[in-house]
């Protein structure tokens, strides 16, 4: 046997069982039909298209200007809306059990609706990550101008994908919004969850190591440094052990909130409004509105009030 044919024979027996159907059935979501699954490069397309369309010439073509831009507005939200009914459409498909009859026509229109709702939110989304900016441009003085921080920071990029995600995870789209999410995280470091509710005026500052859980909500005017957690303290099981889902288990900020780098707010507690939140500390009770709470010699917390 010569080594052509012996290593032809290993390659066969090696896809066998690769492709062997129970060795799979547990993480691979197969199709009577060949129906859609999500694409991460159609969901990178999404993220793409929807960046140019809410801050053109930032994003993709350099050429946009105020004579075209209608036209270049309109051909991208044409491509938008057919990626997106597309990749809805395989989302909500994903719903449906391994081998389970899917009404793919079905879906494919409820898909349309849920896209064309999205499209129509982007003028309100553009006016909400508007303000974004500017909170994120009057908090940093090193940023030169609000152009400089739509090029170049991080933390509208991550921001931008969380609205994006949002709008989705809010009219019930499964696995989308959580993709677009991700990609933020890989992008940036900044890991905000799709079911987060986050309010105008949101500034993350260097934004490395962010994490906001699921059930946090955010209020007007808050700003956070890098590695702030607002996380879960603890998660309730069923009696078989797994996590019990939907429960609300993560912080409550609220408006003109500071919060310090490398700060973890955990569990469902509240954060009054105009508290300031110092770096290094574990926070697990409620913080009074206009409470300062800062962590000193000796790791002794000082909370005190602070005239607002």
């Amino acid at each position: 046997m010569n080594k052509t044919y012996r290593n032809e024979d290993n390659l066969k027996q090696a896809v066998e069982m690769l492709a062997d159907r129970q060795s799979i059935s547990n993480m691979c979501h197969m199709r009577l039909c060949g129906e859609p699954l999500p694409s991460q490069q159609a969901v990178r397309s999404i993220i793409d298209l929807t960046r140019m369309i809410l801050f053109p010439g930032f994003f993709g073509s350099e050429g946009v200007n105020s004579y075209n831009l209608e036209y270049v507005i309109g051909i991208r939200c044409e491509e938008l809306n057919n990626i997106l009914t597309n990749q809805i459409t395989a989302a909500l498909a994903l719903q449906k059990g391994c081998g389970e009859a899917i009404d793919l026509p079905r879906l494919e229109k409820k898909a349309a609706d849920i896209s064309m709702r999205l499209i129509g939110q982007l003028p309100e989304m553009r006016r909400v990550l508007h303000t974004d900016v500017s909170a994120i441009y009057r908090g940093d003085p090193a940023a030169a101008s609000h152009e400089e921080v739509i090029y170049c920071y991080p933390s509208i990029r991550a921001i931008t994908n969380y609205r994006i995600a949002h709008a989705l995870h809010v009219m019930g789209v499964p696995v989308l919004p959580r993709m677009i999410s991700e990609m933020a995280h890989s992008e940036t470091g900044i890991d905000i969850h799709p079911g987060a509710t986050i309010g105008e005026y949101f500034a993350i500052d260097h934004g490395t190591g962010v994490v906001i859980g699921a059930t946090a909500i955010i209020g007007k005017n808050v700003k956070i440094y890098q590695g702030v957690t607002l996380g879960a303290k603890s998660f309730d099981c069923d009696p078989d052990g797994n996590p019990i889902k939907g429960i609300d288990r993560h912080p409550i900020i609220g408006d003109d909130v500071v919060i310090y780098s490398n700060a973890s707010i955990l569990g469902r507690i509240t954060i009054g409004n105009g508290a300031v939140i110092g770096g290094n500390i574990w926070v697990t009770e409620d913080i009074a509105p206009g409470e300062k709470l800062i962590q000193a010699k000796a790791n002794n917390i000082l909370r005190f009030k602070q005239d607002i």
